[in-house]
């Protein structure tokens, strides 16, 4: 097949750092093609090399047999390439019609180019199963309708080569099947996409052929058809890795944390937590599944300490949550790490570390005034120092230097630190929020097992996660929310992701055993 996209001899260095070396390979027009590889093994730079957000040190690029020069953005979507972030790029105050004609409105009079391109985006919507209103506010969306919005944006704009980063990482698997139909289309049309996964059951599923990338380099190319998930996980990691975890039987002890009718309501009187009442036992994983922008977030900042429920109450082993009587959550997270309650949020970015911080106190954050950590009134760089090199090393974060900022490991990487620190904490409850985003196969490995060690020593985990074959493996029990509310629960032993996808959706559970 012609080749739409090569890389020849591509390198790119930040630093010390090799973050692409010497990268040369093809990617046939009118195929999918996967890229996967560890956290920092170089595929969000070539993209982003590709995307015209960075600049190769060395190399070329050639699109459609032709030398290109790509050096920005607006470049590459003149070249009919296009791409959707695993974080959107969306202005969120903006509805979907303006978002998606920011900076190609085409007319002086907006009115009559709006009402055009309206027609327009209603049309590319209905005919590939898009379906979006046009007219609403990105804030008001949920994030999978935001998934939507940037894959219309990308239609809209005519683009022949799609470059897609983790995109079903929001969406219930009904809703990742549906994306997949809407992909196999447009590579009978024509279209090449680019697709980087961490999930090699969608690589086996949708793709063509599969780069795998290690340590910056290429560790190999294969054909879909021709490989395996065993296989392609060997060449991203250099090593077998075990997919499927055995979970022991245990049974759970006394009840950790237990929830009645607990509700919250925004400052727009919207309900985003509705009645809910549940209980996490010891030695007990509780998964929360559930399609993002259901409650879950908010369910984890509530029994954190990060916001006050406006209903209900919760209890840690018998004693009540001191929610009472405030007026905001000012400290409050402290004093429930206090308690015995670690948090490991959905938002590393944004709720998990400090990015200008070095790795080292990253390693500590909220935990730095723990007597290990001081030395009088001051901290103890080098208890600190040692403790960072101690999590570096149990959880495989890359590079190993602790002087480094967190805003320069891979966000997998930067998971890891979080995740580390929190079960160093050794708490009584934890709260897990998205555990595996965004890192790599091997790490997850790393992750599952200490989670499932956790459990072994008797830790309540209340556990919140998009991917359903994470929550299989590591979950007891399963409660599905929608909407802020409970749809319904699922033991390990019923696990079903078709039934499980349709109370994602908000059928109740009772719908649902009526209608299998």
């Amino acid at each position: 097949m012609t080749p739409v996209v090569e890389f020849r001899h591509v390198s790119k260095q930040f630093g010390a750092v090799k973050a692409n070396q010497d990268i040369s390979f093809s990617v046939a027009k009118g195929s999918i093609h996967g890229i996967v590889g560890e956290n920092g093994a170089g595929k969000s730079t070539l993209m982003s090399i590709l995307y015209g957000y960075y600049q190769a040190d060395s190399g070329s690029i050639v699109l459609n047999g032709q030398p290109a020069r790509i050096r920005n953005s607006q470049d590459a979507i003149r070249q009919g390439i296009g791409m959707v972030h695993q974080h959107f790029m969306l202005v969120e105050t903006f509805t979907v019609l303006e978002n998606i004609m920011l900076g190609v409105e085409g007319a002086m009079r907006l009115g009559a180019s709006f009402k055009t391109a309206e027609h327009k985006l209603r049309a590319i919507a209905s005919q590939y199963r898009l379906d979006v209103d046009p007219l609403a506010r990105i804030e008001d969306l949920s994030v999978g309708a935001q998934q939507r919005v940037e894959i219309l944006k990308l239609i809209y704009r005519g683009a022949d080569i799609l470059i897609l980063d983790e995109p079903t990482a929001v969406l219930t698997p009904q809703e990742a099947e549906s994306l997949f139909a809407i992909l196999r289309l447009f590579r009978e049309q024509g279209k090449t996409i680019i697709l980087i996964t961490h999930k090699l059951q969608e690589i086996m599923a949708i793709t063509d052929r599969v780069t795998v990338m290690r340590a910056g380099m290429v560790a190999g190319e294969v054909d879909t058809a021709h490989s395996s998930r065993e296989a392609l996980a060997t060449l991203m990691v250099g090593h077998e890795v075990n997919e499927y975890l055995a979970r022991a039987p245990r049974p759970p002890g006394e009840p950790v944390l237990t929830v009645e009718g607990l509700g919250l309501t925004n400052a727009a009187g919207v309900k985003q937590l509705d009645g809910l009442s549940f209980e996490v036992r010891a030695g007990e994983i509780v998964a929360i599944a559930g399609v993002s922008g259901n409650g879950q977030t908010q369910l984890l900042e509530v029994l954190g300490g990060m916001t006050l429920p406006t209903e209900g109450q919760a209890q840690l082993l018998g004693q009540s949550l001191p929610w009472q009587g405030r007026k905001d959550a000012d400290g409050l997270p402290a004093v429930f790490r206090q308690l015995g309650i670690a948090h490991a949020p959905e938002d590393r970015l944004r709720e998990g570390l400090i990015k200008d911080f070095s790795v080292a106190m990253n390693c500590v954050l909220g935990h730095q005034r723990d007597a290990g950590f001081v030395r009088g009134m001051l901290l103890d760089t080098r208890a600190i120092e040692a403790h960072a090199q101690q999590l570096i090393g149990d959880f495989d974060v890359r590079p190993t230097d602790t002087g480094l900022r967190a805003a320069q490991l891979s966000g997998g990487n930067q998971q890891k630190i979080v995740l580390g620190r929190e079960i160093a904490s050794a708490p009584k409850l934890f709260l897990v929020g998205q555990p595996t985003r965004g890192v790599d196969i091997g790490s997850i490995e790393i992750i599952h097992r200490r989670l499932l060690a956790l459990r072994e020593a008797g830790i309540a985990i209340l556990l919140v996660s998009v991917e359903l074959e994470e929550i299989r493996t590591l979950a007891d029990r399963v409660l599905v929310m929608c909407g802020g509310r409970i749809t319904g629960e699922v033991g390990s032993a019923e696990f079903d992701i078709a039934r499980i996808g349709l109370m994602m959706g908000g059928v109740t559970s009772e719908a649902v055993a009526t209608s299998v």
